[in-house]
């Protein structure tokens, strides 16, 4: 049986697209771990979402398959986690978060688990994907690079207790490409936050 925890906010608010949220909202997540059920196979996992919603079967399946290819994984949606790379599952996880067409998906550190090279292709999904689907999207990451690379704005964040320390915004146009991040504008955002960084209190 599933159980939900919740506690009542202690302080502050959350506004999106200006209106205040205070209960449960339609809202898509990836954690830094696919966390796809290991017994279900990918279709179903993208439709969880929707099964929990009521929505029947055959819709199920015709909304996982879609976006299955949206993401990647077209002809992967009857296989099971496990034959399926660390990057493939994580596409999985980022097509469930968005199988009830959320306005916001959060992601926490979801490509650290994940070698450079594939990082830099779902960094490069990711932001297809924000493209193509306009979705608003927080992205939480340690890496520097990261997030130059997805954010329209940086958000840094102090030490405990965490607090908002720097807004940095970032100019460059899309589609970006990874090539971007050795230019010497993308690496003088890159300092500026690397050093704020290491100033912060």
């Amino acid at each position: 049986m599933l159980q939900r925890w919740a506690a009542a906010p202690s302080v502050g608010e959350v506004t999106i697209t200006a209106r205040e949220k205070s209960g449960q909202e339609k809202l898509g997540m990836v954690f830094q771990e696919a966390n796809v059920f290991p017994w279900f196979r990918i279709e179903d996992n993208i439709g969880l979402p929707l099964q929990l919603e009521g929505l029947g079967r055959a819709a199920r399946r015709q909304r996982a398959g879609a976006l299955a290819e949206l993401v990647g994984l077209k002809g992967f949606e009857r296989r099971y986690p496990r034959e399926l790379s660390g990057g493939m599952r994580q596409r999985a996880a980022i097509a469930r978060a968005m199988a009830c067409d959320p306005d916001t998906i959060l992601m926490d550190e979801p490509f650290g688990a994940l070698d450079a090279m594939t990082r830099d292709q779902m960094n490069l999904e990711t932001q297809r994907l924000w493209m193509q689907k306009g979705f608003t999207l927080l992205l939480v990451t340690h890496s520097i690079s990261e997030a130059v690379f997805l954010a329209d704005r940086v958000v840094l964040m102090s030490p405990r207790p965490g607090r908002i320390d720097t807004i940095v915004p970032v100019p460059f146009e899309r589609p970006r490409s990874i090539g971007l991040q050795t230019s010497e504008a993308f690496q003088a955002i890159v300092r500026t936050l690397h050093n704020r960084l290491g100033s912060a209190p």
